[in-house]
């Protein structure tokens, strides 16, 4: 019990040097991440994790390193889909490249703090009743089959109930006010739109959570491995997403192969009292699906257009040509 409270404090430091690290030293000032240095520090995250995995092994042995691994690889991939809706979400609200990156840190702190929450839940109701393993195994079954039928995503953030209320009785600038979250005019605090796009990602990532924590969740109960996994992959969110923004639409058929992933950790879930299958299997499983997925798209590519860019912000006005 003791060794597992270490690792768990000794995570969560970990976790809060590297936030407070990337927050005031390496982005201390406001710019546009280039897609070389967000290739850099996706490359960084992913040995982070690496190296994690490898001390899982050397701690707890080979069957929960490789937990580790194929749960980091789903939610990794999972992310990647998670990263078309920012997409949206930033163009919706013409949000400047250069405060992008405060928006996904912020929106990191947010997600971090629920994802511990959904996976106790989670892992608490798998424990007390068997037949749940049959209802996340069809949510995530259905999941994926309406990632198929599903053409375009559309983002509304004026349908979001958060965002809504926090409308109501809060007032909001035209501007994004330097990078600002609020700011005080004729004695009022005000908030500005880049709060409001944090409000967005946050509300976004719980729908996010209720697709990848079920899948992970298949794989393993150790909430451990379940957590960090999850964490590992929210961490390099921000940089996979900087690196992979301009290049994501190539990969046309890695959505595909998120729904076959989807697909058969739902399937085992569902088949779990008829056959366990090993994770060694369902590491493999997973690897080569991806794996199949992006040779697919870089041999027979397709061709699309660029993302739609509303020509109007949230309220109406015109949005202008070079937002600042």
């Amino acid at each position: 019990m003791s060794s597992q409270v270490l690792w768990w404090v000794s995570f969560g430091v970990f976790v809060f040097v590297m936030l407070t690290l990337d927050l005031r030293v390496f982005n201390r000032r406001a710019h546009e991440i280039k897609v070389k240095e967000a290739l850099l520090w996706t490359a960084f995250w992913i040995s982070l994790a690496l190296l994690f995995g490898l001390a899982i092994y050397l701690w707890r042995g080979h069957g929960d390193a490789l937990e580790f691994l194929t749960c980091y690889l789903i939610e990794e991939s999972l992310s990647i889909d998670n990263l078309f809706v920012f997409l949206l979400i930033f163009a919706y609200f013409a949000v400047p490249p250069m405060y992008q990156h405060k928006v996904l840190y912020w929106g990191i702190i947010g997600a971090i703090v629920m994802r511990l929450v959904f996976i106790v839940a989670g892992i608490e109701l798998l424990n007390k009743f068997d037949w749940v393993f049959y209802i996340f195994g069809a949510f995530i079954v259905i999941t994926a089959l309406r990632m198929a039928v599903q053409k375009d995503e559309k983002i509304e953030p004026e349908r979001n109930p958060v965002l809504r209320l926090f409308r109501r009785f809060v007032g909001v600038t035209e501007n994004y006010e330097d990078g600002k979250f609020v700011t005080r005019r004729v004695g009022l605090w005000l908030a500005t739109p880049l709060l409001i796009v944090v409000l967005v990602i946050e509300t976004t990532d719980i729908v996010f959570a209720l697709d990848s924590i079920p899948a992970v969740l298949a794989i393993t109960l150790n909430p451990f491995i379940v957590y960090t996994s999850n964490i590992f992959a929210i961490l390099g969110l921000r940089s996979l997403y900087f690196a992979l923004a301009g290049i994501m639409r190539l990969f046309y058929y890695l959505r595909y192969g998120l729904i076959a992933v989807l697909i058969f950790v739902g399937a085992k879930m569902l088949i779990t009292n008829i056959y366990e299958i090993p994770t060694e299997i369902a590491l493999g499983v997973v690897a080569g699906v991806l794996f199949i997925a992006v040779v697919a798209s870089i041999i027979w590519p397709r061709k699309q257009g660029m993302i739609p860019v509303p020509s109007q912000l949230p309220d109406g006005r015109k949005k202008p040509e070079h937002p600042s």
